[in-house]
């Protein structure tokens, strides 16, 4: 299996401007092979349009036909730069395109901001002695908070606002044993409680974004009174970014240590198969679902689980907060945060019953949700509900 290690890097003046003229040279060849196979595709338009093939017609512009013309035409600035980094270029972009055939948006231009990393897919890289080198960059100094495991296969150099980090990935040939079920767990994610267990337990949300809010917009008010493409207004913009990554980090943190929780705690671990992009189009909650960070999350458990010889699942999610557990429907709007099922009159809190539904729809059979609700007892759950109603 495959794991990645990201480690901070320090260079110096010397290497930094290296590795940002690393970084323009590729972004350079990025837009250079994009406009490249956009005016090919433009001319097989127009010879189909016009049924003009008596020269023959011009065929579409592959990787291979850019990486060969890339070895022969190199400017003095792609001199200075690995070869192999070009090479993962054009690869990037050549993903895209595969990308787009599959149905995702056409491959952009790349900006100044938008273009911050570049890849060692094979060699010119290596790490000794607390230092990484650096085909054509040079001895690095990286800080190795952890032990790497596996074979180290692709080296990634990523600047982040005004920092540098190596993300190694190493390929780790070792036997992942499955591990027994013993315990298990559905989770419906929300905005009032971020995750609800089958058992009742709730983890609030952070909110990462809305506690910082008032120090954001002091530092975007700063930023509007900056007299545009000014020194001062350069310096801002990376004020405002430093906030965007403290949330960032935040929200990554909390992300991963919930997530290991949950993967040292249960070997089986129901989701519900969300379609997130679709759902922060209502733009009503898409604040509060981008700050939850549920696909950060869930993401996250997947590959801890995996790594752990755990089960993630991820289960339709029709349905799920609008049925009892016995299966009579109880619709619901949003704002109605109390079950009362007319059928078997279950009264308990809308979030547990659709983490226990969302359990049911496993792999599983209904044992241990029959189980479950054998075990309730009629008044804690009128107490439930009386303390929901009173918040």
């Amino acid at each position: 299996m495959k794991k990645a290690f990201s480690f901070r890097i320090y260079p110096n003046k010397n290497q930094e401007v290296k590795l940002n003229r690393t970084l323009n040279t590729c972004r350079y060849l990025y837009n250079n092979s994009l406009t490249e196979r956009r005016r090919r595709a433009e001319l097989n338009n127009l010879c189909r349009n016009f049924d003009v093939f008596s020269w023959g017609k011009p065929e579409w512009l592959t990787y291979e036909d850019q990486a060969n013309s890339l070895a022969k035409n190199k400017t003095p600035e792609q001199k200075e730069v690995y070869s192999q980094v070009l090479q993962n270029t054009l690869k990037r972009l050549d993903r895209s395109f595969k990308n787009f055939y599959n149905g995702f948006g056409y491959p952009r231009f790349q900006g100044r901001n938008r273009y911050n990393s570049f890849t060692y897919p094979q060699s010119g890289f290596e790490l000794e002695n607390g230092k990484l080198n650096l085909s054509k960059i040079g001895n690095i100094k990286i800080v190795q908070h952890r032990d790497i495991e596996g074979k180290i296969k692709i080296c990634t150099i990523k600047k982040d606002v005004d920092q540098w980090y190596a993300i190694l990935s190493t390929e780790i040939d070792r036997e992942i044993r499955k591990v027994p079920v013993v315990s298990k767990t559905g989770i419906d994610v929300g905005l009032t409680s971020l995750l609800t267990l089958s058992n009742g337990e709730q983890i609030k949300p952070p909110k990462l974004l809305r506690a910082s809010e008032k120090r954001l917009t002091r530092k975007q008010i700063r930023l509007s009174r900056k007299q545009k493409r000014s020194n001062n207004r350069k310096k801002q913009v990376i004020t405002v970014a430093r906030v965007h990554r403290k949330i960032r980090n935040q929200r990554k943190d909390f992300a991963h240590k919930t997530s290991r929780t949950l993967v040292n705690t249960y070997d089986h671990i129901v989701f519900e198969n969300l379609q997130i992009q679709n759902m922060v189009q209502n733009h009503h909650l898409a604040k509060s679902i981008m700050d939850a960070g549920w696909y950060q999350l869930i993401s996250l458990t997947k590959s801890k689980a995996e790594y752990a010889g755990k089960v993630v699942e991820l289960v339709n999610p029709k349905g799920t907060s609008q049925v009892c557990i016995c299966g009579c429907p109880v619709p619901k709007k949003l704002s109605m945060r109390i079950h009362n099922c007319p059928g078997c009159g279950l009264v308990l809190g809308r979030d547990h019953v659709s983490a226990i539904v969302i359990e049911s729809r496993s792999t599983v059979g209904t044992t241990e949700i029959q189980a479950r609700m054998s075990s309730l007892n009629i008044d804690t759950m009128k107490r439930e509900a009386h303390t929901l109603q009173r918040e």
